[in-house]
């Protein structure tokens, strides 16, 4: 288990976590981190068994070596280090959050995981892990971050609750749009009643005062970000995954404690959106 702080990618030999620590690659080189690659399968329930009818562990058990080799000859000049466990997938990867900056997983999107890190394992990693959890969608590759060859990257989006804007997912968000040159979106999606009392305050004047006094602080310490700032009605999954569809990434944060189950709207993000999803723990 490494003592310093890496970008961690959970791999189990399918195509969904290869894209991922790719992704995860990428970005311990954007930040000048080591990358650490785990995988972590159970056991065969009676190693008694003849090796021929543990062809699908064995298997597994390559994956390791078959993903460090990749990423080794994609990006010689990265830090990597490997890390084989055997053992319920989920708490070692909790276990590995502990030491990192970041902890990366692969999905396949809309609307299924896949491989050792089925749909119950990613959802439960990325609602109790100690650090920020991407999800990489399947066949996210480095061009999928620009807008074409060469050119700019995608924006960065930040879904934010303005009843909760804690300062650790702002930060997240900023940096990471800092650290591509890319555009942030912060997007504030709120229900509001269909026939408002007549004394009532207008919502979309009152949430853009309070929209701008949160951001405020932030546009004085990163001026060279663009930033953009959007106020929709409606339900905020839906409205937060059609923002992000262009994105490069999408930012969603988690409450701490909280239960074992992700909220709705990281949930519907998760599923649904077509670009990495970034969630982020804060209390």
């Amino acid at each position: 288990m490494p003592t310093q702080q890496t970008i961690t990618a959970g791999v189990d030999g399918s195509s969904e976590s290869l894209d991922a620590a790719g992704w995860a690659a990428r970005e311990a080189l954007r930040r000048g981190l080591p990358l650490h690659v785990v995988h972590a399968c159970d056991p065969p329930a009676d190693g008694s068994r003849p090796p021929e009818i543990d062809v699908p562990f064995q298997r597994a058990d390559a994956a390791l070596d078959r993903a460090v080799l990749q990423l080794s000859r994609a990006h010689p000049g990265l830090g990597i280090l490997d890390e084989q466990v055997t053992g319920p997938p989920v708490q070692a990867l909790l276990a590995a959050a502990r030491s990192s900056a970041l902890l990366v997983l692969g999905s396949r999107g809309f609307g299924a995981l896949t491989g050792v890190l089925v749909g119950s394992v990613a959802l439960a990693v990325a609602a109790r892990a100690a650090c920020p959890v991407v999800l990489v969608r399947a066949g996210d590759h480095p061009e999928d971050e620009h807008r074409g060859s060469g050119g700019p990257h995608r924006p960065v989006v930040l879904g934010l609750d303005l009843d909760r804007p804690d300062d650790e997912l702002l930060e997240y968000a900023f940096d990471a749009a800092a650290s591509r040159r890319s555009a942030l979106q912060v997007v504030h999606i709120w229900t509001a009643p269909l026939i408002p009392s007549a004394d009532a305050v207008d919502p979309v004047e009152e949430k853009s005062r309070l929209l701008a006094s949160v951001l405020a602080p932030w546009r004085h310490k990163l001026p060279g970000t663009q930033l953009t700032e959007r106020l929709v009605h409606g339900l905020p999954g839906h409205h937060l995954v059609k923002a992000a569809a262009r994105a490069e990434l999408l930012v969603v944060g988690r409450r701490i404690p909280a239960g074992p189950r992700l909220g709705r709207t990281a949930h519907a993000a998760i599923h649904h959106a077509r670009c990495p999803v970034v969630v982020v723990p804060h209390y």
